[in-house]
């Protein structure tokens, strides 16, 4: 499964960005599609449930950021243009990002956050809000403001990026096109972000962005909850959807057609459609489509389990599990 197309509170984490720069009132996206071309094409469709036009532009081999760019040239054409990684989630608008960019048309803007963790990113080095240099994932960090995958550029990026070089992972870096840029003589701006960012490259990632989407659930009841159980809190519940003797405490998302029976869904729980989980416990998870958890005794946290994925009761009862499991797969608890 392309991990873009992953739910984060019951939404694939592209349909983030996509409403993003949608808002922003851009209509024409190009999507970089590799081997998972497909699937991503099914869950995006033509765009016009958003109000845009999408164009899939196949990129031969995952060869970096710029040789993307590089693969969408002629669809790009001389326009300015938003890049935006689709496994990114930003709680911060992109409309003031754009029209800064337009006000000041510097050659480039990029959006930068403060991180522990600076090693494992490009860096960004500042006089004032403009950017002197840039690094990739240095061993020894000159500033711990680390980029943001979401970045503007006018036209000029193309020139540099047909001179750049491989880097030593044998790909075209798009820090390095930018750092061409700057020693070129070029403005290139940066904003930091306001609200969160999270890459949702990990499982971790993931169950954080989950949680903090989560925050701001609205809460409605499109299903049925029965006279036994309870929901508390911010809870959003899916039509065809029942909750039989089971409290549900927000905040927490449950799809539609799903059953919730003799169960506890606690905080920061997302469970996708046409699932269904009895006499189980589960917190601080997500649980994706057509998933059935059947009788666990132990209580399930921290965990995101696959597609049609069956985990079980067993024997003995240990004291808690973490699960992270692929699409169909099958688990019993001893």
């Amino acid at each position: 499964m392309a991990k873009q197309l992953v739910p984060v509170a019951n939404k694939p984490v592209i349909e983030f960005g996509i409403e993003a720069i949608a808002a922003a009132g851009i209509r024409d996206f190009g999507v970089i599609v590799g081997d998972t071309h497909e699937e991503v094409r099914k869950a995006l469709g033509d765009g016009s449930r958003w109000g845009i036009r999408i164009t899939f532009i196949p990129q031969p081999a995952p060869l970096g950021l710029a040789h993307a760019v590089k693969t969408a040239r002629d669809y790009l054409g001389d326009d300015d243009f938003i890049m935006y990684l689709g496994d990114n989630l930003i709680k911060s608008s992109v409309a003031d990002l754009v029209a800064e960019f337009h006000r000041h048309k510097p050659a480039a803007t990029i959006l930068l956050t403060p991180v522990p963790n600076p090693s494992d990113f490009g860096v960004a080095e500042m006089d004032g809000d403009r950017v002197t240099r840039l690094e990739e994932k240095p061993s020894a960090p000159r500033s711990n403001l680390a980029l943001v995958g979401v970045y503007l550029f006018d036209r000029r990026v193309h020139e540099v990026i047909e001179a750049l070089r491989p880097s030593k992972r044998g790909e075209l870096e798009i820090t390095d096109a930018i750092q061409s840029l700057i020693d070129r003589g070029m403005t290139v701006r940066s904003r930091i972000i306001e609200g969160w960012w999270k890459d949702t490259g990990t499982v971790e990632a993931m169950l954080e962005a989950n949680r903090l989407i989560l925050e701001d659930v609205a809460p409605i009841t499109c299903g049925d909850v029965d006279a036994s159980s309870r929901v508390e809190g911010r809870v959003a519940i899916g039509k065809g959807t029942r909750i039989v003797k089971s409290t549900v405490r927000g905040p927490a998302v449950i799809g539609e057609d799903c059953l919730i029976e003799d169960s506890y869904i606690g905080p920061f729980t997302s469970v996708d459609s046409r699932s269904t989980i009895r006499t189980t416990e589960i917190e601080n998870s997500i649980v994706l489509a057509d998933c059935l958890l059947d009788g666990v005794s132990a209580r399930i946290e921290g965990s995101l389990i696959g597609r049609g994925a069956s985990v079980s009761k067993s024997g003995h009862i240990p004291r808690s599990v973490r699960l992270v499991l692929g699409d169909s797969s099958s688990v019993s608890i001893p």
